[in-house]
């Protein structure tokens, strides 16, 4: 990831309140008209700041971003006002959520992987959030120094030009009055503005009470940060918070590298939020199917008040997410890099997928004999898809982005039956099913230089690695040794199989426990 593409996460900064649970509203008291540093440290206001907790996470701005905000309030340059509104208990902020936490995030020191971001998301900070936090902080440093810094030298006596900037410069503030529903009305027009939401954020705004939004969301942070299902029972919130961290640790752990360097990679690809809710919201879409309802999107169901639809969405989820990789007797476990990756090494989301809407469509259907009838031409299956996967990435690249997911489910389908009925697949039968004409030209961009670039080492790698990696004895098919592994008995204990090494082996765990059995 080039450096431009670190975004730093100031989420922890500003606590998250539900509007709906203020009544009425109070502008009848005096109202401030400017927030200081100082009410990120001994004053009132910034204890009562609040976002919207519809708000999107606080993470679009790079180190330099960040930097240049803070160098503009230092050196007194125009900074546009900040919006609040003023409920009876809080005051929420409804544009400037950016500019206020990087202040705090300079009183504090905490630039994503600090006291408060480590709180507020537990075990679930990635690699690139505390690089982001690492750079932003060097650049502070190098430029400012601390706010610790600043408050030591007024402590001192010390007064310069730079700390009585510090202590005087405020951000001007404008309000919003009325009601929590103007309050909001005015928030979505003030967001459409200025750096307007995107598609993602839109929707998990517009739906943020059904139960694909609060479940995405979940697992996002692997059921940490900011509790968008705090409302509902306790006894719903530990189930909630549960069934994310599976589904985190299934979908995105371990975080990837560039160049890859392991066959250990996660099956939804990186944990960086847009890319990854984007992910999310899909392939719970897909989870949910069933026989009569194929299209499922994000506004799924209806407002969950208790939190039983949004357990219902993520345990459809866990049962198709247990068919295809983990350690349950059920597990196809299917390998990442065949299955998930481009030729290039990079995480592609429509072979991801589409290859879940494979399986999902499978199980929604009730189809008992797909599994053993796919582990028994498994092995084709994979050879033919390493073979082609440059034929297969070219035919998705000519498709429209939001036909590639059913494109590519289509193609593994055709491919699966066609081998399941002793056939051959050729590649114009790829691009016949991709429901494309004439010859298609697959080759790679030339290199002019003698170094391997990021994307030639990965792939480098895969390939080599593959030819070694293990496969499984009973079907042929390569083991994802890392998260999906059985330990079989050769022969039976009930046969008089013991438990030594000598008569082990490793096995996918559904080959194990139906196949053999």
């Amino acid at each position: 990831m080039a450096k431009s593409q670190f975004l730093v996460n100031l989420d922890a900064m500003i606590i998250r309140a539900d509007f709906a649970q203020t009544t009425g509203n109070d502008n009848s008291s005096e109202i401030i008209d400017r927030i200081s540093i100082a009410d990120f440290t001994t004053g009132l206001t910034g204890r009562l700041l609040r976002k919207p907790d519809f708000q999107r996470e606080t993470n679009h701005w790079t180190p330099a971003q960040f930097f240049s905000l803070l160098e503009c309030f230092i050196n007194g340059d125009l900074i546009p006002s900040v919006i609040l509104w003023k409920s009876p208990t809080f005051l929420f902020v409804i544009d400037g959520g950016h500019r206020l936490s990087v202040l705090k995030a300079w009183v504090e020191d905490d630039y994503g992987d600090g006291p408060l971001s480590l709180k507020y998301f537990g075990d679930s900070i990635s690699s690139n959030q505390k690089k982001a936090a690492e750079r932003t902080r060097k650049l502070v440093a190098d430029t400012f120094g601390t706010y610790q810094h600043i408050k030591t030298k007024l402590e001192n006596q010390e007064i310069d030009a730079k700390v009585s900037s510090v202590l005087t410069r405020a951000l001007p503030v404008q309000w919003v009055k009325g009601d929590a529903e103007k309050a909001e009305a005015s928030f979505f027009r003030i967001n459409t503005q200025g750096t307007p939401l995107d598609e993602i954020e839109h929707s998990l705004l517009e739906f943020r009470k059904r139960p694909i939004a609060i479940s995405a969301r979940a697992i996002i942070r692997a059921g940490k940060g900011h509790k968008y299902w705090s409302n509902f029972s306790d006894e719903n919130t530990v189930v909630i918070e549960d069934l994310s961290k599976k589904l985190h640790y299934n979908l995105f752990d371990p975080e990837t590298t560039s160049p890859i360097k392991t066959l250990d990679l996660p099956l939804g690809g990186s944990k960086g939020i847009r890319a990854a809710l984007q992910i999310l919201i899909n392939y719970l879409s897909i989870t949910c199917l069933t026989q009569t309802d194929k299209d499922i999107k994000i506004d799924y169901g209806i407002d969950d008040a208790t939190g039983d639809e949004t357990i219902n969405v993520l345990r459809k989820a866990q049962k198709v997410t247990s068919r295809i990789t983990g350690n349950d007797n059920g597990s196809l476990g299917l390998h990442p890099a065949i299955y998930f990756y481009g030729p290039s090494g990079v995480h592609s989301a429509p072979l991801f997928l589409g290859t879940t809407k494979f399986i999902a469509e499978k199980l929604a259907n009730n189809d008992g004999e797909f599994f053993k009838h796919f582990t028994k031409v498994r092995s084709k299956i994979e050879d033919f898809l390493i073979v082609h996967k440059d034929l297969i990435a070219t035919v998705l690249q000519k498709q429209g982005s939001n036909k590639r997911v059913n494109i590519y489910s289509k193609i593994i389908d055709q491919i699966y039956l066609a081998f399941k009925n002793n056939q051959t697949v050729t590649e114009q039968n790829i691009i016949d099913w991709a429901l494309l004409t004439g010859k298609i030209f697959v080759g790679n961009e030339k290199n002019t230089s003698s170094n391997f670039s990021d994307e030639a080492k990965s792939r480098i790698f895969i390939y080599s690695t593959l030819k070694n990696a293990p496969k499984c004895p009973i079907c042929q098919g390569y083991i994802d040794s890392e998260k999906s592994i059985s330990y079989d008995h050769i022969e039976r204990v009930e046969d008089g199989g013991l438990g030594n090494y000598e008569n082990g082996q490793l096995t996918h765990p559904y080959c194990n426990q139906s196949i053999k059995n």
